[in-house]
């Protein structure tokens, strides 16, 4: 990707841009990664149907699905509600299977259905939690799910699916001198991190990458890479 990188923005040739480094191209290359993996997972201006609009869509990020994810329910001060961890690794939600106990029912696996903050979910009778009707309520709060019961039930654990987070990519084993750098939190880079998506998707990867450092070393074919990383986006 490194090489396709600089073929691209016309490095290798001709030297122009010979002051590009290592982390500077990671950089690019992770910035391009982030708007591709949205561009497919969860889109905010189109038609909200999730990456599963068709079979290239899966088949684009399928290697960075987690499936079945399980978190402990864990009780809180008020007897209605329980709260999960949600994975360090947690990007995008995609769904979830929620484990319940009813003293006297045994127990079920049910499905999770995410609920908006300002739904009165709980003091209605057709959308509160419920063991019969096997649906449990929940939404997000800062790093927790926040599950819901009607009082009846307890919850054991939380099932979730979901799209992870990509590893940071980088070639710092290139990074001269001594094949290291530090990121801006202070993580140390060693060696090298490829792009964990399926390889079909490493080019155009590279495309959104180039046009991004197009844009912002202002050369003029910018326009020319731009209508290539659309035309990607149709065929």
């Amino acid at each position: 990707m490194h090489y396709d990188f600089k073929t691209k923005i016309n490095k290798v040739d001709s030297q122009q841009y010979k002051n590009l480094r290592v982390p500077e191209i990671d950089w690019a290359l992770n910035q391009a990664c982030e708007i591709f993996i949205k561009s497919i997972a969860e889109p905010r201006y189109r038609n909200h149907l999730g990456f599963e609009v068709n079979q290239r869509a899966i088949d684009d990020i399928k290697t960075i699905v987690v499936n079945n994810s399980v978190g402990i329910g864990v009780p809180t001060s008020i007897p209605t509600e329980w709260i999960v961890s949600i994975p360090n690794d947690y990007m995008f939600y995609l769904s979830s299977f929620v484990n319940i106990t009813k003293e006297g029912c045994g127990s079920k696996r049910v499905r999770g259905r995410i609920v908006q903050h300002d739904d009165l979910h709980e003091t209605s009778p057709f959308d509160r939690s419920s063991f019969e009707w096997g649906e449990v309520n929940m939404h997000f709060f800062g790093n927790v799910l926040k599950v819901f019961t009607d009082g009846t039930f307890d919850i054991d654990s939380v099932s979730i699916n979901y799209i992870r987070k990509h590893a940071y990519i980088h070639n710092a084993q290139d990074f001269l001198p001594g094949g290291t750098y530090n990121l801006p939190d202070g993580t140390a880079l060693v060696g090298s991190q490829d792009c964990e998506l399926p390889e079909h998707t490493h080019r155009e990867i590279v495309d959104i990458a180039v046009l991004i450092k197009t844009g912002e070393l202002q050369i003029p074919d910018y326009q020319i890479k731009q209508a290539k990383v659309n035309l990607n986006q149709i065929n």
